[in-house]
């Protein structure tokens, strides 16, 4: 099984300009338009003390974080193949690393926030006991060391048995390309099983304990059922990236459809999705994140409002 996690577009030359150029404006539109929303959320995340001192607060500003670097590199990465464009080893090396540290964080930070709406559902009262806001760093710390404890071996086998040649070399950046090694392949193959396993137990466990412990009554208790299964579904588009290939070719003999456009759709659903999920899950649906978000933007509207009626003033003044 050939597992990657980034996207790989060849470019198509019987593709029609018009075609490869929607396809290049919906990509950096969508990209655009998720980085805005996210910085919002940053913007607020850093100007108010409630949400910097919640552990639950702090992983999501991480995973949000994390989405931006995985969308903005994967959109160079989009534009760089479908435009041909070959670059040097050491940045593509670069470029891959990072995004595939970022790819790997997704779901193991994904099931450390399901765990932490566990605790706070089912034990309310060790809470303040076991999230703290030392451990939810600590932890933040531990997913990064295993993300790249992950991949950075890779890149050490890449090292050692390749040729000097191919580290001066240009070529399309994929992973494909900067780690060619079929062992890397195998290595990762089980990685990911290992990760599927993990994660989809941890988001099952603390469902269903969501599910039996809290009382069917309580607002609190349905609130974190319904996040639980927003991280299963967004869980469930970042790792259909693990089973990609095996996807590709049964959608392709099923529905007949151009390569080169599932690829397109399989990177938009698979890639870019999740990460407009994660501002919904804990920024939309959140009461106190959407009070403090609407707060600044009205702060912000009433700031806008405030400085053009002082310059009408002014310049009516001066008339």
């Amino acid at each position: 099984m050939n597992t990657t996690a980034i996207p790989k577009f060849p470019a198509q030359s019987s593709e029609t300009l018009s075609k490869a150029l929607t396809k290049n404006l919906v990509v950096l539109l969508l990209g655009f338009s998720i980085t805005c929303m996210n910085s919002s959320f940053i913007h607020v995340f850093s100007k108010e003390q409630i949400f910097y001192l919640n552990p639950r607060y702090i992983l999501f500003i991480h995973l949000i974080l994390n989405d931006m670097i995985h969308v903005m590199l994967t959109i160079i990465l989009f534009l760089m193949a479908y435009n041909r464009h070959k670059v040097s080893f050491s940045i593509c090396c670069i470029i891959m690393l990072i995004t595939l540290f970022a790819t790997e964080n997704t779901p193991l930070n994904v099931a450390c926030m399901a765990i932490e709406c566990y605790i706070a559902v089912c034990l309310p009262l060790q809470y303040s006991r076991i999230c703290t806001i030392k451990k939810t760093l600590t932890l933040i710390g531990l997913i990064w060391v295993t993300s790249m404890s992950v991949v950075l071996p890779d890149l050490f086998v890449i090292l050692a048995t390749q040729p000097l040649d191919f580290f001066h070399s240009h070529f399309a950046c994929n992973v494909h390309n900067v780690f060619p090694n079929p062992d890397i392949i195998k290595k990762r193959n089980i990685i990911h099983s290992v990760f599927l396993v993990i994660v989809w137990s941890t988001i099952f466990y603390t469902y269903f304990r969501i599910l039996f412990t809290a009382r069917a009554a309580s607002k609190d208790s349905k609130k974190a059922r319904n996040t639980i299964i927003l991280h299963g579904f967004q869980v469930l588009l970042c790792m259909t990236t693990y089973v990609r290939p095996q996807l590709l070719n049964t959608l392709q003999r099923r529905f007949l459809i151009n390569y080169a456009d599932l690829l397109f759709a399989f990177y938009i659903i698979v890639h870019v999705l999740p990460r407009s999920i994660s501002p919904i899950i804990y920024g939309v649906r959140d009461e106190t994140f959407r009070k403090y978000l609407k707060k600044n933007m009205l702060g912000k509207c009433s700031f806008t409002k405030k400085k053009r009626n002082t310059t009408c003033v002014k310049l009516a003044l001066q008339k």
